[in-house]
C-alpha cells in the first residue's frame, strides 16, 4: 500500500516535519500516544501547546488532543542541547538541480541521536531555504568531503539511480599504515554484513559472494610509518572503505569504529580526525547530459602520532 503523500509544511528552523504513524489503539489522548511511542521527547504536552504538533491539513493539535486513528501526524525535532561542531562547510556548486557540499570533518549529514541543527542538511536548508533539499548518498559524520543533494524531490529518484547503478565515480584519500603491494591498483573483493546486537557499529568480513569491491592505489609515503592511499569504491556498502582496509591490515588513521570499537564520546573530540577524504565527484547528469566533475579543497593532516 503506498504511502500517502507528505502534506507541504514549512521548514522551522532549517528541519522539516517528521511523521508518526497512528494505528488503532487504546489510548484516549493523543499526548499519551506520542509519549509511549516517542519516549525520549519527554515534553510532549509543552510541543503541542506551542503548535509543533500538527495533523495532515497542518493544523495545531493541542495537548488534550483525542486520539484518533488511523492517520499521521507530524512534528518538528528538536533538542534541548546540541554538543557544538564549530566547523562550516562550504557550497561548492548550486543551480536548479542539484547542491554539492564540501563536508568538515565531524559534522553529520542528516539529523539523528544528538545532532539536529549540527547537521549539514539543517545548516544548509537554513542557508539557502530550500525545503526539497536532500542528500543523495551517505557520509559518515567522521568523513570530511563531497556530499551530492537534490534540490527538487521530484527529480531525487533520477539522481538516487545513478548510485544503484554504479554509474558515479567517487575518488577517496585515505590516511593508513605504509604497506608493500599498493603501488599498482589492486582490486578488494570482500563480502560485508552488518551484524546485530552491539557489534552493529561494525561491518563485519564473511565468507561468501563478494559484495564490495574497491579500487586502492598507494599514492606516497608519509613521515611516521604512514602512507597515502587513493580509494575508489565499485559498490557503496556502510563503512566500505573502512571495513576493507581495516581487513587488510591498514586500519585508517584516527578510526573509532575499525579495529576496535571505541567507547561513545559523551563530548566529541576533535583532535584526530578519521584519515579519510571524500576527494571526487564524476557523472553524467541525467538531466541535463552534462558531464558533472567536482573536486574536495580539503586535505587530510597527517597523524600527530607514529604508527605504533
Amino acid at each position: 500500500m503506498a504511502r500517502p503523500p507528505k502534506p507541504a509544511l514549512p521548514l522551522r528552523d532549517g528541519v522539516s516535519a517528521s511523521a508518526v504513524h497512528c494505528p488503532h489503539g487504546a489510548w484516549l489522548r493523543l499526548a499519551d500516544f506520542l509519549a509511549e511511542r516517542l519516549p525520549l521527547v519527554d515534553d510532549w504536552p509543552a510541543r503541542m501547546a506551542q503548535g509543533d504538533v500538527v495533523d495532515e491539513a497542518g493544523c495545531a493539535l493541542p495537548p488534550g488532543s483525542p486520539y484518533v486513528a488511523p492517520r499521521r501526524v507530524y512534528y518538528w525535532r528538536q533538542l534541548a542541547t546540541e554538543p557544538a561542531l564549530p566547523f562550516e562547510a562550504e557550497i561548492v556548486f548550486q543551480d536548479e538541480h542539484l547542491l554539492v557540499a564540501d563536508k568538515p570533518h565531524f559534522l553529520p549529514v542528516t539529523p539523528g541521536g544528538r545532532y539536529v541543527q549540527q547537521t549539514l542538511l539543517t545548516r544548509l536548508r537554513r542557508a539557502t531555504g530550500l525545503a526539497e533539499l536532500s542528500p543523495l548518498h551517505r557520509l559518515d559524520r567522521e568523513t570530511a568531503g563531497l556530499v551530492l543533494f537534490s534540490v527538487r524531490a521530484s527529480e531525487r529518484g533520477a539522481y538516487q539511480a545513478l548510485f544503484r547503478d554504479h554509474a558515479i565515480a567517487k575518488t577517496y584519500e585515505a590516511i593508513a599504515p605504509d604497506a608493500e603491494g599498493y603501488d599498482q591498483p589492486r582490486l578488494l573483493r570482500h563480502r560485508l554484513i552488518e551484524p546485530a546486537g552491539e557489534a552493529f557499529m561494525q561491518m563485519q568480513v564473511v565468507p561468501g559472494e563478494p559484495n564490495a569491491e574497491t579500487l586502492v592505489q598507494r599514492l606516497e609515503a608519509l613521515s611516521g610509518g604512514w602512507a597515502r592511499y587513493e580509494l575508489r569504491p565499485r559498490t557503496g556498502r556502510k563503512h566500505q572503505l573502512r571495513a576493507q582496509m581495516n581487513a587488510q591490515g591498514l586500519p585508517l588513521a584516527g578510526d573509532r569504529v575499525y579495529p576496535v570499537l571505541q567507547p561513545h564520546e559523551a563530548e566529541p573530540g576533535f583532535n584526530a580526525p578519521l584519515g579519510l577524504l571524500a576527494r571526487e565527484l564524476e557523472f553524467c547528469d541525467p538531466l541535463t547530459g552534462k558531464l558533472r566533475h567536482w573536486r574536495s579543497s580539503r586535505t587530510l593532516a597527517l597523524p600527530p602520532d607514529p604508527m605504533p
